[in-house]
């Protein structure tokens, strides 16, 4: 059997981002400039691999971070189970030294095995990798898309790493992530293997010009 190429990011910048307002399913937000220029840089460093299909969530910052693949013309799905967790009763707000404690508490809880328990109003890790289940399911059904591109969410990447690497929800935090970045991996038929791992040398480049700042606030993605 073929080896069937993935490449997995992050979307691009938003405003939320550096604002830290929280931004989960329930917040369609759009790339800022810098996300827009994060896009495009990813776009003028991969445009030569051949990608037989483009997979997004249903959510704009997904999509319009591979805009220059589609505009290529390679087929693209949107799925809803790639969406962002939701979280909830803190969806739109920004994050205060409150929020942010109860966040880094429910972190612990799940890194300490309890991933069915939801923040409030929104959900679980459990439930997340729950609804990924049928798109991954379709991935794999498709051997002939043998190179595609996934473009998500911050947390639900994580969970959806767990997933296919075969770990255990509670070490999803392993799974670091930023603006664009990227996780390539191998799928041989029985097995993912991680080729690279949250890489960004894509947006390293010489002369970056009109650069916005990157955000520090991006608990909440």
């Amino acid at each position: 059997m073929s080896i069937k190429k993935v490449y997995l990011i992050r979307h691009g910048q938003t405003d939320y981002n550096v604002q830290g307002i929280v931004q989960g399913s329930g917040v369609d937000a759009h790339l800022n400039e810098e996300g827009r220029r994060q896009a495009n840089l990813f776009f003028q460093h991969y445009k030569h691999v051949p990608f037989n299909k483009v997979y997004t969530s249903t959510l704009q910052r997904s999509i319009q971070s591979v805009q220059g693949f589609l505009e290529l013309g390679i087929p693209h799905e949107t799925h809803a189970g790639l969406n962002e967790i939701n979280w909830g009763t803190r969806e739109g707000t920004r994050i205060t030294p409150e929020e942010d404690a109860y966040y880094h508490s429910l972190l612990q809880t799940w890194c300490d095995g309890e991933t069915g328990v939801c923040i409030e109003g929104g959900e679980s890790p459990d439930l997340v990798a729950a609804r990924q289940v049928s798109v991954i399911e379709t991935i794999l059904s498709r051997p002939e898309e043998e190179t595609i591109l996934i473009c998500m969410h911050g947390r639900a990447m994580r969970i959806l790493l767990c997933q296919l690497l075969k770990y255990p929800l509670r070490c999803m935090d392993q799974f670091e992530h930023r603006n664009l970045c990227l996780y390539q991996l191998d799928y041989t038929g029985s097995m993912f293997t991680v080729k690279r791992y949250c890489d960004t040398e894509h947006l390293h480049v010489t002369k970056l010009p009109d650069i916005a700042a990157q955000g520090a606030h991006e608990q909440f993605r």
